[in-house]
């Protein structure tokens, strides 16, 4: 086994959703609608689209699904899709955010160990055409911060400063002021 349990995955999504929940929660209403360019996703599209995006891993996982069929990707992406677009309202997305967060990170931590080393077979067309469990769970929090980091940019452009970038700054400036002290003394 790789030494990661379906409960340290389960503990590592709580962290990058709560994460995610705060970019959601101090990004202005009003500001939801931004797109940084032409052809992407507003803030808001992006923050629904990571709110429905476990579910797809759920069904899959919960059903221990082992031979993937194409059609499956299509058609449940599209329902995935359709449920994302419903999401338009601040309020709404950082209830969904909350919400299917937990739902997932409670569902990982209730996934025995031995079946985050399980193989699931992809058609040819997907590469690579087998991946274990633990792989395409890890995937999702590798997902969402691939698409957090999209909206740590979007808030600097709306002239915010990301939480994580002020958390840093703070132990920064702590440790300079120790570093004072301690040559003062």
């Amino acid at each position: 086994m790789h030494g990661y349990t379906a409960k340290d995955l389960g503990r590592a999504f709580r962290t990058v959703r709560e994460n995610t929940i705060q970019i959601a929660e101090e990004i202005p209403a009003d500001k939801y609608g931004f797109r940084p360019a032409e052809g992407s996703q507003t803030v808001a599209e992006t923050l629904a689209h990571i709110a429905v995006t476990p579910g797809m891993q759920m069904r899959i996982h919960g059903d221990r699904m082992t031979d993937m069929k194409f059609e499956f990707f299509q058609t449940y992406t599209s329902l995935r899709m359709a449920e994302a677009a419903q999401l338009t309202a601040k309020a709404d997305i950082v209830k969904a955010l909350h919400n299917e967060g937990e739902e997932f990170a409670t569902f990982l931590e209730s996934l025995p160990d031995e079946a985050l080393a399980e193989e699931v077979h992809f058609p040819p067309q997907i590469q690579p055409s087998v991946k274990t469990r633990f792989e395409m769970l890890m995937s999702v929090k590798e997902h969402e911060m691939h698409h957090r980091a999209q909206l740590m940019v979007m808030e600097r452009m709306l002239g915010l400063v990301p939480h994580l970038t002020r958390r840093m700054q703070e132990r920064m400036a702590q440790m300079a002021q120790q570093r004072a002290a301690a040559q003062g003394s």
